[in-house]
């Protein structure tokens, strides 16, 4: 399936070739399968005359391996556009859980509302303050950075409040030392019922028909330092503030300024964590309005 974007751009949801599918066979164990695909090709044609910009997006839900890229005239590297780069990373809402195509994941809608290059680190499961992908945040070239932090340690039961703290210091230190006066916006959770005041680990619920999921945790426990959305999320707020002292290009934006309680009536959550299509479009709206129109903090300067 191609979409052609409003800018000409080629957009393509495809398998190119040497598919792998990663298929969760087991959701309570999480045990999964890798299955190769076979090699394929996929074929652009009836493209207008004249010089033109190619973009390919490679399909969101599987890992694709890119063979050979054969043309039948000549191509050279894409000019620069003088977009600015934004560097992202998040969880499964960020890599694009329910979305219908790459181009429709939110922080692909939000980058092209606010005219920017996105440079996506949205991994399912896995936005849980790891060294390895703060260093690699670190090392690479961007001029607005952004981390959305909170629902995967939280479902995921990793650590307590003691440890989440220090994490987040630690993070963003790493971070600074390649972006030292980059705009960095630190985002929490969007609105999660489940989650809001109710501790990890999540389990899944699956009723023979729907997959949804569910929170096990007790939130008496809140006060041994279990960590809820609700905790998190005050907890970020206080790091960014505590830091914009020494730290004026640090933000923080509640995620429920994308994904609040009216958007959870008009949008449900299908499976209580991941947004749908019009969730993600919901989302994508919101941020670019917030953090790249006039007054946010990614917003261009003029002048």
């Amino acid at each position: 399936m191609y979409d052609l974007l409003a800018d000409g751009r080629l957009a393509a949801q495809a398998t190119v070739a040497g598919g792998r599918l990663r298929t969760i066979t087991d959701m309570v164990t999480q045990s999964f399968e890798v299955r190769e695909g076979p090699a394929g090709t996929a074929r652009f044609t009836d493209l207008p005359a004249g010089d033109k910009d190619i973009e390919i997006w490679l399909p969101h839900t599987e890992v694709t391996e890119l063979i050979a890229l054969r043309t039948d005239a000549p191509v050279e590297p894409a000019r620069d556009t003088g977009r600015r780069v934004w560097l992202h990373h998040g969880s499964s809402i960020s890599h694009g859980s329910n979305a219908t195509r790459p181009t429709a994941i939110w922080p692909a809608l939000a980058a092209a509302q606010g005219e920017v290059d996105l440079v996506n680190l949205g991994f399912g499961g896995s936005a849980v303050l790891d060294p390895f992908t703060a260093r690699t945040m670190r090392d690479t070239p961007a001029d607005l950075i952004s981390v959305k932090l909170g629902i995967n340690v939280v479902n995921g039961d990793l650590m307590r409040l003691r440890a989440f703290t220090p994490a987040v210091h630690g993070f963003l230190d790493t971070v600074r030392e390649g972006h030292p006066t980059t705009p960095l916006l630190v985002v929490s959770s969007i609105l999660c019922p489940v989650q809001e005041d109710t501790p990890g680990p999540l389990a899944p619920d699956y009723d023979g028909v729907t997959l949804r999921f569910k929170a096990t945790g007790d939130p008496a426990e809140r006060a041994a330092g279990r960590l809820t959305l609700n905790v998190i999320r005050g907890e970020l707020a206080r790091i960014v503030e505590q830091r914009t002292a020494d730290d004026p290009n640090l933000h923080y934006l509640d995620g429920r300024a994308l994904y609040g309680e009216s958007d959870y009536a008009e949008f449900p959550l299908p499976d209580e964590i991941h947004p749908d299509p019009a969730g993600h479009r919901r989302i994508g709206e919101n941020f670019a309005r917030l953090v790249f129109g006039d007054g946010g903090p990614f917003a261009a300067k003029t002048g």
